[in-house]
């Protein structure tokens, strides 16, 4: 069977969990996953995913800081009084940072422009707050720190998903099938979302973080936030005030990241 490095992993809870392993259960998980794939078999419908909702203790499209996928919740690092960029990855986007870091660095190494790479290394972040939509909610939440073009990549990378440009180096993820069911179809919003952008000056920026989102889930593989440093100071507005206190439209999203445990 083809392995899928992005399905088993988010099968096992995401990044840090799997970073958490010992390589003894590594080895134990890798080898339940193919045994359940081999005996599941065949890819659900959609209405077979949809019968699956009752079954589960979380809805599939909660953040990740809001679900503990092994045991309960644990007590968060406390944000420094004027939280930078580098503080949200290193303090709370544990779950996300490798994926998106691995997307950065790949799209570094195929020498895309550093807009697309900074839209590679922010693209799935918003993810440990919400993940339905998570495309729109990353853009909004960016937004006022980044570029245009920036946030137009991240925003409608999420709609490219969903339709192929092999001449891109884009397929149709295998993954896609397993989580939507083999006969899904985008939605209409998604398939306006995706023909105004397939129209667009700046078609190929969100194109290009499909491309090196897919092939960013690669087990070892550890970038460096540093490896950034240069490009996030050259085309990412970091507040003086901090993230989450310099009175913005998203000020309250990035609060809300710092602190998800306050009840109200």
């Amino acid at each position: 069977m083809k392995l899928d490095p992005h399905d088993l992993i988010a099968s096992l809870g995401g990044d840090a969990a799997v970073a958490a392993m010992s390589h003894e259960e590594r080895a134990d998980a890798l080898e339940h996953y193919m045994f359940r794939a081999t005996v599941a078999g065949k890819v659900p419908s959609v209405a077979e995913v949809e019968a699956q909702i009752t079954t589960r203790p979380s809805r599939r499209g909660v953040g990740n800081l809001f679900v503990s996928h092994s045991g309960n919740m644990k007590v968060l690092p406390e944000m420094p009084e004027n939280p930078a960029l580098a503080d949200f990855f290193k303090l709370r986007f544990q779950t996300t940072s490798n994926h998106v870091l691995q997307s950065a660095n790949l799209a570094m190494k195929n020498g895309m422009s550093e807009e697309i790479i900074l839209a590679c290394l922010l693209h799935d972040t918003v993810q440990e707050l919400i993940k339905v939509d998570h495309g729109w909610w990353a853009a909004m939440l960016y937004e006022p720190y980044v570029s245009e073009k920036v946030a137009f990549a991240i925003r409608y990378h999420q709609a490219l998903r969903f339709y192929e440009d092999k001449d891109a180096g884009y397929g149709y993820p295998d993954v896609y099938r397993r989580m939507f069911g083999y006969d899904y179809k985008p939605e209409p919003y998604i398939e306006a979302a995706y023909q105004m952008v397939r129209k667009h000056k700046w078609y190929m920026e969100p194109r290009m973080v499909t491309v090196n989102d897919l092939y960013a889930f690669e087990p070892g593989v550890n970038p460096e936030l540093e490896q950034f440093t240069d490009i996030i100071g050259r085309h990412f507005k970091q507040p003086k005030e901090g993230l989450g206190y310099d009175n913005s439209p998203v000020a309250h999203i990035w609060r809300s990241i710092a602190r998800p445990d306050m009840p109200l």
